[in-house]
């Protein structure tokens, strides 16, 4: 998994019976290099070349895969032919479901996303069948083709009879609402690390505030705050999904231009703030009856960002998700083998309550080694 993070790219290897069970078996991260993010961040914008560009992107992702499978059959003694297959999911740079084609009142608007990788080249370098494409198949039905990590969320942390909530806090935010019933509900909720990290690497030339002492050292703005909490996204209803086509530094530029001359880390602190108020909001809006808050992704090692959640949702426990047995920085990544387990034995595996699609259907596009 590769995410709007741009950070690197998170691999694991996992064991899944028959039943779908999942248990990791190791864990390897392969960073990007700060040329590479700020190609892929160029990527998300309209450019000249951006074919050529994009290919080439795409063909270094692919490595960027491999150097990470090799790391995970190092560690564990496993080789190529031990594998059933990898999923691939790819790096995001444009996300745009039901737009600009067809017409969404009558069902036939699709958009695109796109997520940059070679599958191909993977399969490849690796001698491992490949499955990616996993978005697409979903947005031909009508949907927004993500978040689809939620059905995955309820086999791994949804309990019977009871309501609980999944926060994956990567460059954008989603929430997965495991409700007591077994229906599951999830949709992008909006930024989550990206502008802080943009922010972070701009001002300190760190690529992320670690654990928000940065923010932390600051006074939240709320002028700053409310003009950003104005966003129409934030109060459309599910489904929907978003990515760096909206909330990018173009976007933050706009509001930050109504307040001249402020300081760096108030602005810090202001955009700490508000992911966490974005993300409680949609907490108890949709899931005013859920026990617990369980936080994946980069941003549950942000202690700053983690007290300003419990600190919005004080009658629940928010906790991390490896205190139910699996890291934060593992979870998106071992979804994406959950994924591909279900796509070679042809079961379906998005959600129609989540997408808004017409009906569940099986993800993803082989590639034999």
């Amino acid at each position: 998994m590769s995410g709007t993070s741009l950070d690197g790219v998170d691999g694991v290897l996992v064991s899944l019976d028959s039943h779908g069970i999942l248990q990791v078996k190791a864990h390897a991260f392969a960073p990007f290099n700060a040329g590479f993010r700020d190609q892929l961040l160029a990527l998300n914008q309209s450019g000249p070349n951006e074919l050529h560009r994009s290919a080439l992107a795409g063909n270094d992702i692919a490595r960027h895969y491999a150097t990470v499978v090799d790391s995970l059959l190092l560690e564990t003694g496993l080789n190529p032919l031990d594998v059933k297959a990898i999923g691939a999911h790819g790096q995001t740079v444009r996300h745009r479901p039901l737009e600009f084609d067809g017409n969404s009142q009558s069902q036939n608007a699709v958009g695109y996303t796109w997520q940059l990788i070679n599958p191909a080249l993977l399969a490849e370098l690796t001698g491992i069948d490949v499955v990616a494409d996993f978005r697409n198949r979903d947005l031909a039905a009508g949907g927004q083709g993500a978040p689809l990590v939620p059905a995955f969320h309820q086999g791994v942390f949804g309990r019977a009879n009871t309501c609980v909530a999944v926060l994956n806090i990567g460059g954008i935010s989603n929430l997965s609402v495991l409700n007591a019933d077994g229906t599951v509900w999830g949709w992008d909720c909006g930024p989550g690390n990206a502008l802080m990290d943009y922010w972070s690497v701009t001002h300190t030339g760190e690529p992320f505030d670690k654990d928000g002492a940065w923010a932390a050292s600051g006074q939240v703005l709320p002028a700053l705050l409310d003009s950003l909490a104005n966003e129409p996204f934030l109060h459309k209803q599910p489904p929907k999904s978003t990515g760096r086509d909206l909330f990018n530094p173009a976007w933050l530029s706009t509001h930050l231009k109504l307040f001249p001359e402020l300081s760096a880390a108030d602005v810090q602190a202001t955009l700490c703030a508000y992911t966490a108020w974005v993300c409680s909001q949609d907490v108890m809006r949709f899931a005013p009856d859920a026990v617990t808050l369980i936080v994946c992704g980069g941003g549950a090692y942000n202690g700053h960002l983690m007290h300003q959640l419990a600190e919005h949702l004080p009658d629940r426990p928010v906790v991390t998700s490896d205190k139910l047995g699996l890291p934060p920085l593992q979870v998106e990544a071992a979804a994406f083998a959950w994924l591909a387990f279900k796509t070679l034995r042809r079961e379906t595996a998005s959600l129609p309550s989540v997408t808004g699609a017409r009906g569940a259907r099986v993800l993803g596009a082989i590639y034999a080694r």
